[in-house]
């Protein structure tokens, strides 16, 4: 018996290796610029997989060779994230991989009394009253795998990345925001859209452009790039570009398995962080009266939109656009978001929500609720698409204006830069086409040209039928729709707040069908913005 004890005791480090994989050991105690590095790596591979189309989910992408960890991990982990989960699950899991600390913010309140109880929402941004901290003990090694499965995305949302990130000691962010340029934003960076969407960086090219990926409710993982989509809001709200605040074990004792055990998390302190910035909340010329809309963003002088601005920023040496390219990205970005929505709102179909009877009113506000709406509505996600086909207009008339006026940073050497730019906008449209499928399970396809002249016609309604959620005006496409006359009417009337391009999270939208009279404070506008670039271009040729 006491051999068999010494036996035991001997080898209870070879035991722990033996359960594998499902411990969450500590051998590198800290972050390093190195660590950061390869983390940016590995979010390249699984992003540039995702962008050539190789993997459409986070499991299968995790279980590709763009992950270089693939084939390590044990059945029982379940590779699973939504959006907000997306950048904790692949930072947790990388660390995980590579025997580095993790902490995670447990919980986030409202920054100021008296604001919006819904956390995901609030005006003027949360902060940190908890946190979560993986430190093995002599006596307990944490489970990597109930970590990944349950413990982190229990606790992270969207409400855990609106917060300006200031905060460095006690209970510090897991983010700080940060400059404008190639070094602070990079592969891993996150980006946060205060109307409640986070994305992760995978790539950023010379001329300037960031990419990202995303994840949605049912696994999948998209590409985009970023463009003013992403809104910019009152600072506390934490929106735009953050990274994850680097991590030490402190305190800690190293056992003979080279394995650090108890001590405490700490997170860099700002001062000690190259790149931390509130440059894109304020701009590098802050307004002498603090007022963040004042904010100049000034380049060699020259005062700058901040959008514009950021692009000079990314750019690797002096920004050269070339506007027929530019379109072309664009309009694959457009591309992308509107194959996005078919399986958005092709979830909401599989659910039989479509089925159901309208409900007596909308929710409170229609872009933060919860249950069915949350889950199925598409009014944010249609706010962007909308953004997109406006911002594709207004940088035609941007870059035809530079051009003209010999504006060096352009590069383009034909003749007719409006009639160029409609021959491309011809030929990409027409390539992207998607299909839905009908209310009789036949198949429609449209491309993206068909979405710009149904744009605020497409409803966000996931109680319409899915004719209506495209659009449908001919008698033919709607001929298989089901809808009864109650639901066709609130179709009708919800026009003007489809008309809406801006996401508002302080108005009431509790509307009862009587109620859905016209436009309202914060809800609704009368006519919609302008998007037809084929008609501008036509008149600049």
């Amino acid at each position: 018996m006491k051999k068999l004890l010494a036996a035991l005791l001997i080898c209870l480090p070879c035991l722990s290796y033996a359960q594998g994989s499902t411990r969450w050991r500590i051998t590198k105690p800290q972050w390093t610029d190195q660590d950061e590095s390869k983390f940016g790596e590995f979010i390249s591979k699984i992003g540039s997989a995702v962008e050539r189309r190789e993997c459409f989910q986070v499991d299968t992408c995790l279980k590709s060779t763009a992950n270089p960890y693939a084939g390590t991990d044990p059945s029982s982990l379940r590779l699973f994230a939504d959006c907000a989960d997306l950048p904790y699950f692949l930072r947790a899991y990388f660390a995980w991989k590579n025997g580095l600390p993790l902490s995670v913010q447990s919980d986030v309140s409202p920054r100021q009394s008296g604001d919006n109880p819904d956390v995901r929402y609030t005006k003027f941004g949360n902060y940190v009253t908890g946190r979560y901290s993986v430190i093995p003990t002599r006596f307990n090694s944490p489970n990597a795998i109930e970590i990944l499965n349950k413990t982190v995305v229990d606790m992270v949302w969207s409400a855990s990345f609106r917060l300006i990130g200031e905060e460095d000691t006690g209970y510090f962010t897991d983010f700080y925001p940060v400059k404008l340029s190639r070094e602070g934003i990079r592969p891993g960076t996150v980006i946060y859209d205060p109307n409640g969407h986070v994305a992760i960086i995978y790539k950023v090219t010379d001329d300037g452009r960031i990419f990202y990926i995303d994840s949605h409710p049912d696994n999948t993982l998209t590409s985009g790039m970023y463009t003013p989509k992403f809104t910019r809001s009152f600072p506390q709200q934490g929106a735009g570009f953050k990274n994850f605040r680097p991590l030490a074990l402190v305190g800690a004792n190293r056992n003979v398995a080279g394995e650090y055990i108890g001590g405490r998390i700490v997170g860099a302190r700002n001062a000690a962080l190259p790149n931390y910035s509130l440059e894109q909340f304020y701009g590098n010329r802050p307004d002498p009266g603090g007022d963040w809309q004042k904010g100049q963003f000034i380049y060699r002088g020259a005062s700058f939109p901040y959008y514009e601005y950021l692009r000079i920023m990314m750019a690797s040496g002096d920004l050269k656009i070339d506007p027929l390219r530019d379109m072309q990205q664009n309009l694959a970005d457009i591309c992308t978001s509107l194959k996005d929505r078919v399986v958005a709102v092709s979830l909401g179909n599989k659910a039989g929500i479509d089925k159901k009877p309208h409900p007596e009113r909308l929710p409170q506000n229609i872009y933060g609720t919860d249950g069915e709406w949350e889950a199925y509505a598409s009014p944010a996600r249609d706010a962007r698409l909308k953004v997109s086909y406006m911002d594709l207009l207004s940088q035609a008339r941007i870059l035809i204006q530079r051009h003209r006026t010999g504006d060096p940073s352009i590069v383009y050497s034909g003749a007719n830069l409006a009639a160029d730019m409609l021959a491309v906008y011809d030929r990409e449209t027409r390539g992207c086409q998607f299909t839905y499928t009908n209310s009789s399970g036949g198949a429609v396809t449209l491309n993206s040209e068909d979405a710009r002249q149904r744009l605020f016609d497409l409803s966000f309604d996931p109680y319409h039928c899915v004719e209506l959620r495209w659009g449908a005006k001919s008698p033919q496409e709607l001929a298989s729709c089901m809808d009864d006359a109650n639901k066709r009417e609130w179709y009708s009337r919800e026009r003007w707040l489809r008309n809406q391009w801006e996401r508002r999270y302080d108005a009431r939208m509790d509307f009862s069908l009587d109620e859905l009279t016209g436009p309202k404070p914060g809800a609704g506008i009368a006519q919609p913005p302008d998007v037809d670039i084929i008609r501008y271009l036509n008149s600049q040729k």
